[in-house]
């Protein structure tokens, strides 16, 4: 006998085998969302001729898709702080720094540091 009691154990989309037939299980959840994402949902879901529940996980995996990429906003935030730190003096110069990075290669070269970084 199957065992509703169970499902909250198994991972949403597991897909249990009852003889022939197989069993897709969801996970109940309930959300507070404001007016205007109630009518975004009402809207796309009567458009699209599909249950409010297919809208909002539809939503969810576009989401999850672009929420490891910059926003807009970031990315100019990033471009600005980018631009400011080029707009500044150099604080060494190229000598300088063209001994230290020959200092850094020898170093690897030869399995690591001499001595403790500061």
């Amino acid at each position: 006998m199957f065992d509703a009691t169970r499902m909250r154990s198994f991972p949403i989309g597991f897909g249990l085998q009852y003889g022939s037939m197989a069993i897709d299980m969801a996970l109940k959840m309930t959300f507070t969302f404001d007016d205007e994402t109630v009518e975004r949902i009402n809207r796309n879901a009567k458009r699209l001729a599909k249950p409010k529940s297919e809208i909002v996980r539809e939503a969810m995996r576009d989401f999850d898709e672009k929420s490891d990429r910059l926003s807009e906003s970031e990315r100019l935030r990033l471009v600005r702080a980018l631009e400011e730190i080029m707009a500044q003096p150099p604080t060494r110069t190229q000598r300088e720094v063209d001994r230290e990075i020959a200092e850094i290669r020898r170093a690897r070269r030869s399995g690591g540091r001499l001595h403790r970084a500061e």
